[in-house]
């Protein structure tokens, strides 16, 4: 049987190869390249060696755009899943109406950012008005502004994937802490946290990378205005790459940057979750 599969192998992978070789790996590399180079198309790229990423690190701009990432990052991934989580085991209890809930709470995940963009924006604006500004007034209003939006998105997707993790946990194991005399909070801790542990994983993961790769909700929000105050990581390097002529390779290094940035953190937050798992 083994014989047979290695014999076979191959071939049932060679399509999903392809493809990976076609879709990532070649434009990944391809843009690895680009980002030591002078270009406005990639036939006339010239080697400029470091002088990218140097541009790029020292500029205002995509400083400012990475220190606001992060914050934004920070905050919605606790906002999210705190509230995902309470959520989660509310309706995981046996109370009316709760798969009513789960759908509603679920369905904003099904909009598109661009449309969430424009949609918040009204709404905010509505509300600031009375104040005589608008969301571009202020930075403090488009960073609140995002942040609201995207737990708005999120929060039913990671609803979801809390309440899997809880169903599975044995009704057996919160009875014999019962028995035991702990309370409602020792179970919480010592019991139903370490079991949902890979759900946590999940979420976590996918906040932080949606957090940070938030582009088209940011364009339709904020456009980055005022003065690209509120431009996170992507908004800034799409408008270094198609702002100005002869600024793509820079464009290209801050992509390259951001890619690295993203890969330490998820790596990071998924070994330390994943030990974690493993004590559980």
């Amino acid at each position: 049987m083994r014989n047979n599969l290695k014999k076979y192998y191959p071939i049932f992978a060679l399509p999903t190869t392809a493809a990976f070789t076609v879709a990532f790996l070649f434009p990944f590399v391809m843009g690895l390249y680009l980002s030591f180079t002078r270009f406005t198309t990639i036939s006339d790229a010239e080697f400029t060696g470091l002088s990218n990423y140097i541009e790029a690190l020292t500029s205002k701009d995509f400083l400012n755009a990475l220190w606001f990432t992060l914050k934004f990052t920070f905050v919605s991934v606790i906002s999210v899943n705190l509230i995902a989580f309470s959520l989660a085991m509310l309706l995981t209890r046996k109370i009316k109406g709760r798969n009513f809930f789960r759908t509603v709470f679920f369905m904003p995940n099904l909009i598109g950012g661009i449309v969430l963009g424009y949609i918040w924006q009204l709404i905010i604006n509505g509300v600031l008005e009375r104040m005589g500004v608008t969301i571009t007034f202020d930075p403090k209003y488009g960073f609140w502004g995002l942040v609201v939006l995207m737990n708005w998105q999120m929060i039913g997707y990671m609803m979801i994937i809390y309440i899997a993790g809880i169903g599975n946990i044995p009704s057996d194991l919160i009875d014999a802490a019962k028995v035991d005399g702990a309370n409602s909070f020792e179970i919480l801790r010592h019991v139903i946290i370490p079991m949902v542990m890979p759900s946590i994983t999940i979420c976590l993961f996918l906040t932080i990378t949606n957090s940070f790769k938030l582009f088209d909700a940011n364009l339709a929000l904020t456009d980055g205005a005022p003065s690209r105050q509120t431009a996170m990581l992507a908004l800034d390097i799409y408008k270094t790459f198609y702002g100005t002529v002869g600024s793509q390779g820079i464009g290209q290094a801050k992509a390259v940057i951001f890619f690295l940035l993203l890969a330490a953190v998820s790596l990071i937050q998924l070994k330390f979750t994943r030990e974690r798992e493993v004590e559980a």
